[in-house]
């Protein structure tokens, strides 16, 4: 038998209950201990999220934040080999650095390609005339001494070697910089006659190697050629603005000339413009279908009339059709009839002390102003050494004076000089380099385009019309000027081929 000892029921509550305080003192004091640990660390990460929310804030510079964050990420990694971007970064990235990617390009464009005339016998060497789409760069179907003139430093030591100066490349890149600043909207320039002053523009970008591809230049270039080649396809091969004006054949000979060019360009670097080549073709084709019988070619296309047109119309379509050649979109065959017979034309109307006048009126004076270009011609189609060549250099060696502001600063005249005279070379081109080289370049305005020529005097032998302080007359002669400035390195004398 055992004995338990037994508290009374007072002192039992008694315990209870204080163990039951002691209990949630425990509890309290805890939870105050965990509060004291915790504020301290609140206060110490408090900044940070604060600086982060502000981080955010400051970068909202934008409405459309969802947008712009993901195109900075995606242009700013760019990587030489990306790895497959979603399509959406992928034209983000095309956009973003089309530029980037066309500076290098702008290197390995390629000169003009009508001025193999230089040449002679040997003015096709080096040309592959088969479209070969796969060579992007050009480099196999373009002869090396053409394609060295597109860089700067190459250019300069043309420059050098023929006469020019570091002046002279600068005037061209001013001058093509004002053409850009004038453009229209449509790609074409000027308020009238703007196919053949489109073809001009065009002209002188190709004669500095700028290409769709350029980085500069390659926008307005572009916008050109495509407004040509609309003008084509719109008219079955016609290109100008007025078919009622007898003088169209003017822009149409213009327009072919550049747009033939471009295609040259075109197709040996890859380039694709929507229908370029058919609008060529189509082009060139109306030249062929529309000689006159007499070997020239004539006001509204006429072919059987008793004018028998004239050299300043027929020497742009022998141009023209010397670009269309270099394209490899015909047979060649097709060009030999009608070059024979052109230069045939041009034979013919010379006269004895060896210039050549705008119509074949042997016997009579009438303007001597196309010897240049009918020396150019035959130059073109490798007969340099043809007797018209030689008798017509001594003729503007004997003849020709260039002072901008007198009368004596036809342009247009000039232009065929300065091409024909750089290819006859020696003596005859120093002293006609000389001549020209820095009249022109003191009469640029810093703005790059070309004051009035004359002085106020009639030009001797050029159209009244483009004369004067009118947005037609400003680019023509501005045009014309970039052309003779270029041909220190457009062209390459006989002497290195």
């Amino acid at each position: 038998m055992s004995i338990h000892a037994q508290l009374p029921p007072e002192t039992e509550a008694r315990l209870v209950a204080q163990q039951r305080k002691l209990t949630i003192s425990s509890i309290l004091i805890a939870a105050i201990i965990v509060i004291l640990l915790t504020l301290p660390l609140f206060f110490v990460f408090l900044p940070k999220v604060e600086d982060t929310q502000l981080g955010i804030i400051s970068y909202s510079t934008t409405t459309e934040e969802t947008e712009v964050n993901p195109e900075q990420k995606i242009t700013r990694n760019i990587q030489p080999k990306p790895t497959s971007p979603p399509s959406s970064a992928a034209k983000v990235i095309a956009a973003d650095t089309q530029s980037l990617i066309s500076i290098p390009t702008q290197e390995f464009d390629f000169p003009d390609t009508s001025f193999d005339s230089s040449l002679d016998e040997d003015f096709n060497s080096g040309w592959n005339t088969s479209v070969n789409s796969g060579d992007i760069s050009g480099f196999k179907s373009i002869p090396s001494a053409m394609r060295e003139r597109c860089s700067l430093e190459d250019r300069l030591q043309r420059l050098a070697k023929h006469g020019g100066t570091p002046e002279c490349e600068e005037a061209v890149v001013r001058a093509l910089q004002w053409l850009k600043k004038t453009q229209n909207l449509d790609g074409s320039w000027t308020d009238q006659n703007q196919a053949a002053m489109t073809g001009f523009a065009l002209l002188a970008y190709l004669g500095h190697c700028e290409t769709p591809n350029s980085a500069e230049f390659g926008d307005s270039v572009t916008r050109a050629i495509v407004y040509l080649v609309d003008m084509s396809i719109q008219n079955d091969g016609r290109i100008a603005n007025d078919y009622r004006d007898k003088h169209w054949c003017y822009d149409h000979g213009i327009a072919t000339y550049a747009l033939a060019e471009a295609a040259t360009f075109c197709i040996k670097l890859g380039i694709e413009i929507p229908q370029l080549n058919e609008a060529t073709k189509k082009a060139g084709d109306w030249i062929l279908d529309n000689q006159h019988d007499s070997g020239s070619w004539d006001y509204m296309y006429d072919r059987t009339g008793t004018r028998g047109g004239d050299n300043s119309i027929g020497l742009w379509h022998i141009q023209a059709l010397k670009a269309c050649k270099h394209t490899g979109l015909w047979d060649e065959k097709v060009f030999s009839k009608p070059i024979k017979i052109a230069l045939k034309y041009l034979a013919d109307g010379q006269h004895s002390d060896g210039s050549v006048g705008y119509q074949n009126t042997k016997g009579k004076e009438n303007r001597k102003t196309m010897t240049g270009g009918a020396m150019l011609a035959f130059q073109m189609w490798g007969k340099s050494r043809n007797s018209l060549v030689t008798q017509g250099a001594r003729y503007i060696e004997t003849n020709a004076q260039f002072i901008y502001n007198t009368e004596h600063a036809d342009l247009y005249r000039h232009y065929y000089h300065a091409q024909a005279m750089i290819n006859v070379g020696g003596s005859s081109w120093e002293a006609y380099n000389k001549m020209f080289r820095d009249e022109l370049l003191q009469n640029q305005y810093k703005n790059g385009s070309w004051k009035n020529v004359g002085g106020g005097q009639n030009i001797d032998g050029a159209v009244v019309k483009f004369q004067g302080r009118s947005k037609l007359a400003k680019h023509y002669r501005t045009c014309l000027a970039i052309l003779m400035l270029e041909v220190y390195y457009r062209f390459l004398p006989s002497s290195e081929g």
